[in-house]
């Protein structure tokens, strides 16, 4: 406790009392102010909202753009950016435009001809992304989902946010994720489908990230079961524990990617009128079905391995310990082996004169056949009773 003296003036005082009872629960005890300014964040809701865009974003740009005829499903033609907001005036056809990785500039030009709200466009490019499915009163779904893909036998992910109108789609692929061309030529089979509108290039894709799910969980079912063969063993090893560890938390992240899209697929299949475009028909709900019970089964794959995985990791410090008892049993068992010539020489030891055996002719003899004898029988019961 500070005492006040005659020699502290009242600053020094203050500086005291904070030196001593202040307790610094984070951070660095000794930051100055002008640390602390500069971590701060500051707030700028004028700011560009994709600055990190412009810098980071457009090296591999992609940009395919197709208009299709509502009436047969069959491709009109291929077109560019500045020709989509005149071909959007026409409704008896709608456009599908596909970005990968654009630019700042194509982001802009984008914004306008659609007219895409600006929060929306936010999210489609924020890290990290929580998928979910928004409505915007000028008839536009916004949905924004993550992919994943192997990459030399890493899980890498990424984002493809959609933005859906009457008359048009835009799919946005940033980060990793397996090239939508198989998903375009899919379409382009089944143009009876795609007069259906924009829906079923939404259900296209949303279904061919769903199928990309499920060979990543199997591909981690196959690693846990190849760590089955490190389990069942006594011996501790700390890259099993790691691989182990490391292959919960591959678990928990997957989980957090897929399991939010169910509440996707639930919109819908369950919305509410006024939820969604006026062109939105009901022949399109047996789809997203379809898509919630491949989404479904990687959900159960992964609560599987992730229940598998807990009882795997109590198995192998089960085991562990269980190896070590058995060590602890074996020591036990010989040092209560070794007591027994350890007392007989203590007893002996003690250097008194009055010890008869010690000037019996065959004393020696029998007290070595007693301890034998002894440490024998000592030896049959503890391997009999399994400690050795």
């Amino acid at each position: 406790m500070i005492e006040p003296t005659d020699t502290l003036n009242d600053d020094d005082d203050e500086l005291n009392l904070h030196d001593e009872d202040d307790s610094y629960i984070y951070g660095d005890a000794d930051a100055t102010d002008e640390d602390t300014i500069e971590t701060m964040t500051v707030y700028d809701p004028d700011a560009d909202r994709f600055e990190e865009l412009e810098e980071n974003s457009g090296h591999n740009e992609t940009i395919i753009c197709y208009s299709y005829s509502r009436k047969t499903g069959e491709p009109v033609s291929t077109l560019n950016i500045d020709e989509v907001s005149r071909q959007l005036t026409n409704n008896g056809q709608f456009v599908w435009l596909g970005l990968y990785d654009p630019s700042f500039e194509t982001v802009k030009e984008v914004q306008d001809a659609f007219d895409l709200h600006e929060l929306a466009l936010e999210d489609a490019f924020a890290d990290h992304q929580r998928p979910k499915v928004e409505s915007y009163g000028n008839d536009t779904i916004f949905v924004v989902v993550r992919t994943a893909k192997l990459e030399d036998n890493q899980i890498r992910y990424g984002t493809t946010a959609v933005f859906m109108g009457k008359n048009f789609i835009i799919s946005i692929r940033r980060g990793a994720s397996n090239s939508y061309t198989p998903v375009r030529e899919h379409c382009h089979r089944r143009p009876e489908k795609l007069r259906l509108g924009p829906i079923f290039v939404l259900h296209a894709i949303l279904d061919f990230i769903v199928d990309n799910y499920l060979p990543i969980t199997d591909r981690l079912g196959n690693y846990l079961r190849e760590q089955e063969r490190n389990i069942f063993s006594y011996e501790f090893n700390k890259s099993t524990l790691r691989n182990l560890y490391e292959l919960k938390s591959q678990l928990v992240h997957m989980r957090a990617v897929i399991l939010p899209v169910q509440d996707v697929c639930n919109f819908f299949i369950n919305h509410k009128k006024n939820e969604l475009v006026s062109a939105f028909p009901a022949a399109a709900k047996p789809y997203f079905r379809d898509v919630n019970d491949h989404l479904l089964r990687s959900i159960d794959a992964v609560n599987g391995l992730n229940e598998m995985l807990s009882v795997a990791m109590d198995t192998y410090m089960a085991m562990v310990t269980m190896g070590q008892n058995d060590v602890v049993r074996r020591l036990a068992a010989w040092a209560g082996i070794l007591a027994v010539p350890t007392a007989v020489a203590g007893i002996y030891g003690m250097n008194f004169d009055f010890m008869p055996e010690l000037h019996w002719r065959y004393g020696y003899f029998m007290v070595i056949s007693i301890v034998l004898t002894a440490c024998v029988y000592l030896y049959y019961k503890f391997r009999k009773a399994g400690w050795l």
